[in-house]
């Protein structure tokens, strides 16, 4: 396993990759890696030749500056961790090589980044699309990986792959819980053990939800209302959205039909703001 900082370095390697007709699985990260990255890599390594996980914390995707400084770094930890999952090469830039002097173009994908985490977070997803285009321009994968958690940010790049013409598979994973059914999230470690605790209520609110589909209810609205009284039993949870949207549009569902559905979350527990969701209907 390799580090790669340089992006005509990784460029050159995949490249010489490509001529041996070999396949390339990408594991887009921001670091600070725990159990749900290590799933993305294991389905990476199930379906690829080669792996490349990339670990850049990107400044383009946090509105607050504060929140970007906050956020957890140590690249030797994370090199640690990779080196026991087969992981071939690790991409790990500088944001001067990835956003040189003079940088001016910015990938934005209208409609879905508006939208839950983007009227949250402005500019969050146009961060989102241009760094995971300029990955995907670098490297050329054959297979990239995201989780399920961030299902606004799927949903996104999905678009981003079909409208830019990638000609690259995208995978998405199932949320990595806690074993209090927290979603992992590298933020948790910003929370204290107190408020760790108690953000597993965003989890048990969202199983709420399925469980109201499963008893037949099909009003979105009123699913989502359900889980935001549940959430705001917990007095410290600070509640940003619930919705159920489209997993493709992400425009609000009335009612649910024959389509999956997105009921999705974002609270804040002190200063950390965690998000997470479940799927109603086919595919959950």
């Amino acid at each position: 396993m390799d580090i790669i900082s340089r992006k005509q370095r990784i460029a050159s390697i995949t490249r010489k990759l490509r001529r041996e007709n070999k396949t390339i699985a990408l594991v887009p990260t921001m670091g600070a890696l725990h159990e749900g990255h290590l799933e993305l890599i294991r389905r990476a390594r199930s379906m690829a030749d080669e792996v490349v996980v990339s670990i850049f914390v990107n400044p383009e995707q946090f509105d607050d500056s504060d929140d970007l400084d906050r956020y957890p770094r140590d690249l030797a930890r994370d090199a640690a961790m990779l080196a026991d999952y087969d992981v071939d090469h690790i991409f790990a830039p500088e944001a001067s090589e990835m956003y040189p002097e003079g940088f001016s173009t910015y990938v934005y994908v209208e409609g879905l980044s508006d939208r839950l985490e983007g009227a949250s977070r402005p500019g969050h997803f146009r961060g989102v699309a241009t760094i995971v285009a300029i990955l995907f321009g670098i490297i050329r994968p054959d297979i990239a990986v995201f989780g399920q958690k961030d299902a606004q940010q799927l949903a996104v790049i999905r678009r981003l792959t079909r409208d830019l013409g990638f000609e690259t598979e995208i995978v998405s994973v199932p949320t990595a819980r806690e074993a209090s059914g927290l979603a992992r999230s590298s933020r948790n470690e910003l929370l204290s053990p107190e408020q760790r605790e108690k953000a597993s209520k965003i989890y048990q609110s969202l199983k709420l939800g399925l469980e109201a589909y499963q008893y037949g209810e099909r009003n979105g609205p009123k699913i989502a209302e359900m889980v935001r009284q549940e959430l705001e039993n917990e007095p410290e949870a600070e509640i940003d959205y619930v919705e159920a949207v489209d997993p493709e549009t992400l425009e609000t569902i009335e009612t649910i039909g024959d389509r999956p559905v997105l009921l999705a979350v974002a609270a804040r527990f002190g200063a950390v703001r965690l998000i997470d969701n479940l799927i109603l209907g086919e595919g959950q």
